[in-house]
C-alpha cells in the first residue's frame, strides 16, 4: 500500500493498523513536508520493517507523479502482487475475507480493480481524535463537494512501469489506460470531513499547493480548488457546518436507505484499543 501524507498524525496510525488487519504486507509512505508528529509515526513502522519512507519537500501537490514513484517501487523493489494507492482518510476492506484474500482471488486477466467509495459524514458533537469511533453512518451513494458522484479508486497489480493519475482514480502503462474491473467485494469507507480545524488546514495547504503547480491543468483538483476559493471568501466554516448530520437527518437517512450503518472501521479500531489497554494492564 502507498500513502501520500501531510500532517497526518490524527489519522495515520489508525489507517496503518486497520490495513495491517486487512492483510496489507508493507507500506511505502511519502511525507510531503509534515510539521506535526507524522514523521515520528512513519519512523515507527520503518523500524518495525513494515514501511519505507520517502520525504518529498516540493509543495505543489504533484500527487500523480509522487504516487507513481511509490507504486513503481512497490513492484520493482518489493515484488508487490497488488498495489493499493491510498489516502489517509480512506479505509479499504473486503466484504468476505480480508483485502489480501479478496485480491488474491481475482482472475489472472484482471490488471486493475475499481472500488467504490462511500462517505461517512461528520455528526453533531464529534470532533478531534475520536471521530472514527462514532462516525458509523455511510452514505449509500456519495457526492463530492461539487455535487458530482464521488469517483471510485483503482488498485492494480504490481507493474514497474505503472502510471498513476492524479487522485488515484486511474492507472496506465505506456500511456494506455488500464480498464479496471469493477467489484463490490471491496468497500472504501471515506472520512473526508472530521474536525473543522484539521479540515481547514488541509484545504489551506492543499489549495495553495495546487495554485503553485504550473504543470497540472486547472480542471485537475477542481474540488480542492473550489473549497480553497470558499475558504478565501470566509465561507468555509458555514459550508462545513452544512455537511454535519443532525440527529433528525440520521433518522431520516436510515429510514429512506440513503444512510447505512457501517461500523467496520470503528469495530476494528475498538478491538485494537482493547488489545492496547490489555497490554498496559
Amino acid at each position: 500500500m502507498t500513502l501520500l501524507v501531510r500532517d497526518s498524525e490524527e489519522l495515520l496510525r489508525s489507517n496503518l493498523e486497520f490495513h495491517l488487519r486487512q492483510g496489507v504486507d508493507f507500506y511505502i509512505i511519502t511525507d510531503n513536508g509534515s510539521v506535526d508528529g507524522t514523521a515520528e509515526i512513519i519512523d515507527e513502522y520503518v523500524r518495525a520493517g513494515l514501511a519505507e519512507s520517502i520525504f518529498e519537500p516540493e509543495d505543489t501537490y504533484s500527487q500523480g507523479r509522487w504516487v507513481t514513484r511509490m507504486a513503481r517501487r512497490a513492484a520493482s523493489d518489493h515484488g508487490a502482487d497488488w498495489v493499493i494507492n491510498n489516502d489517509d482518510d480512506e479505509f479499504w476492506y473486503g466484504r468476505e475475507g480480508d483485502l489480501k484474500q479478496t485480491l488474491a482471488s481475482a482472475a489472472g486477466s484482471v490488471a486493475a480493480i475499481e472500488v467504490q467509495r462511500g462517505n461517512h459524514p461528520p455528526v453533531v458533537g464529534v470532533d478531534g481524535f475520536r471521530f472514527l469511533e462514532t462516525m458509523i453512518y455511510r452514505e449509500r451513494a456519495s457526492l463530492n463537494p461539487l455535487g458530482d458522484p464521488l469517483p471510485p479508486k483503482v488498485c492494480h497489480r504490481g507493474f514497474a512501469d505503472i502510471e498513476v493519475g492524479q487522485g488515484n482514480h486511474a492507472v496506465a502503462r505506456a500511456g494506455a489506460l488500464l480498464k479496471p474491473t469493477p467489484t463490490d467485494a471491496i468497500t472504501i469507507s471515506h472520512f473526508p470531513l472530521r474536525g473543522y480545524a484539521a479540515f481547514e488546514r488541509k484545504i489551506a495547504l492543499g489549495g495553495a499547493a495546487y495554485e503553485r503547480n504550473a504543470h497540472l491543468p486547472p480542471e485537475v483538483g477542481a474540488t480542492w480548488r473550489r473549497l480553497h476559493e470558499i475558504l478565501r471568501s470566509g465561507e468555509l466554516r458555514a459550508w462545513y457546518d452544512r455537511q454535519v448530520l443532525k440527529p433528525e437527518q440520521v433518522r431520516r437517512g436510515l429510514a429512506d436507505g440513503s444512510l447505512v450503518v457501517d461500523d467496520t472501521v470503528a469495530r476494528t479500531l475498538g478491538k485494537l484499543q482493547d488489545v492496547a489497554c490489555a497490554a498496559k494492564a
